[in-house]
Parts: structure tokens; C-alpha cells; sequence
């Protein structure tokens, strides 16, 4: 039997606290993380607790616990570059990630999931789909057949993806958006709520409607766009 293993949540916002859920929900299963408290660079959450679990400090102070394994659970959708520069800002090796799968997901046999991703409540890989790392996936996605997902990617709740469908590095899928089969959505766009996505969606732009279409560059925090 696998030991306990410590986890860091970096992040205490909304996906934290579900993630945080998602934990309970493992360990309900079969014990299988210690949840060692939300590292946050918010000084008024120092010390606090959200959801009965503490707050014990800063991202940075994740050296102070190196054995712990950590995630990644921020990306609000006006900050939703946050993973990839907390990740580039830490330079953690790739094992320290833990991968959260909630016991109702349902993932197929040749389905694949990369480190520090997240899986809530109810999502669904058929076969041959890819996961890269550090992808947040809300409750109620459907992943078909070989859906391929780069990192950093966020896909929120309801989302349906039609089978083969590529979402490049950093995108964000709001709510209850449907893609058809083989699209592919550029890094770092943004698919607006309840859009109805019939054609590619080009890099770093803002779609939205149904059909959608294109109204505006994404909304990447003046950091990335710096960086870019």
C-alpha cells in the first residue's frame, strides 16, 4: 500500500477550494494525500482558513515543505496566464506536480494526463486523449476520442469538445462552450460562455456567440502581453 503524501494547493481562490474537494473526495476512496494547507501571496489570507483548511503563507514558502508534492490551482478567467508564471516562477521539477482526479471522472484506458493537472467532478475521456500539464478541467467535461489538450490550458464547467479537437497552450473555454469535431483553438485564446465554436479559433483572440466569432484580442494580463 502507498504511503500518505503531503500536498501543497499554491492558490486559495474558488479552484482551490475545489480542488481541495476533489482531495477529500480521493481520500474517501482510499487515502492517499495529507492536505497540508493553501499557499497564497495574499498577506490578509496568511493564518486564516478557507474551508477548514489553513493558509500557511506565500507561493514562495513552498521551499520550506520540499517534500510535499504541489498544485497549481489558480487561473481566474482575468488572470488565466497565472499557472504558467507561478510554474516558470518556482522552476519545481516536473515530479513535485501531483495530478487531482476526482473519483466520478471517468478516464478511458488510453487516456493520458500530465502532471499537475486537475480533473473535478464528472469529467469524461473517452480513448486517446491527451492532457498536458497543469490543465485545469471543470466539472462535467466531455473529452472524446483523441482530444488533445496542451498545458496550461483551463476548460470550464459544461464544456462539450468534439472528437479531435486541439486546444493549443494557455487557452480558456468559459462555460457551456461546444467545438466541433477537429478544431483546433489557438494558445492563449479565450472562447467566451455558451459559444457555439464551427471554425478555428486563431491565437491570443477573443471569440464569442453562436456561431462564435472574432470580437477582440484575449484578455492576457499586461504581464504576459510584456512577455509575449
Amino acid at each position: 500500500m502507498e504511503a500518505v503524501r503531503d500536498l501543497l494547493l499554491l492558490g486559495a481562490g474558488g479552484f482551490a477550494r475545489e480542488t481541495a474537494e476533489a482531495i477529500r473526495a480521493v481520500n474517501a476512496v482510499r487515502p492517499t494525500w495529507r492536505l497540508l494547507g493553501f499557499l497564497d501571496d495574499s498577506p490578509a489570507l496568511h493564518g486564516t482558513q478557507i474551508g477548514g483548511v489553513e493558509v500557511l503563507g506565500g507561493i514562495q514558502t513552498v521551499v520550506d515543505h520540499p517534500d510535499a508534492d504541489v498544485v497549481i490551482t489558480t487561473g481566474r478567467p482575468d488572470n488565466y496566464t497565472s499557472r504558467r508564471t507561478i510554474s516558470a516562477r518556482l522552476g519545481l521539477p516536473e515530479e513535485r506536480y501531483a495530478t487531482i482526479i476526482h473519483p466520478t471522472a471517468s478516464v478511458g484506458k488510453t487516456c493520458r494526463i500530465g502532471a499537475g493537472s486537475v480533473l473535478l467532478a464528472h469529467v469524461d475521456l473517452t480513448a486517446d486523449v491527451v492532457v498536458g500539464r497543469h490543465v485545469a478541467v471543470m466539472p462535467q467535461v466531455v473529452l472524446p476520442h483523441d482530444v488533445r489538450i496542451d498545458d496550461f490550458v483551463t476548460i470550464a464547467s459544461g464544456v462539450r469538445i468534439g472528437g479531435a479537437c486541439h486546444v493549443a497552450e494557455g487557452a480558456y473555454i468559459s462555460s457551456s462552450v461546444c467545438l466541433r469535431q477537429g478544431l483546433t483553438v489557438g494558445s492563449w485564446a479565450m472562447v467566451g460562455m455558451g459559444s457555439i465554436v464551427t471554425r478555428d479559433v486563431p491565437p491570443e483572440r477573443l471569440w464569442f456567440g453562436s456561431p462564435a466569432q472574432d470580437v477582440a484580442r484575449a484578455p492576457l494580463p499586461l504581464a504576459y502581453q510584456e512577455s509575449a
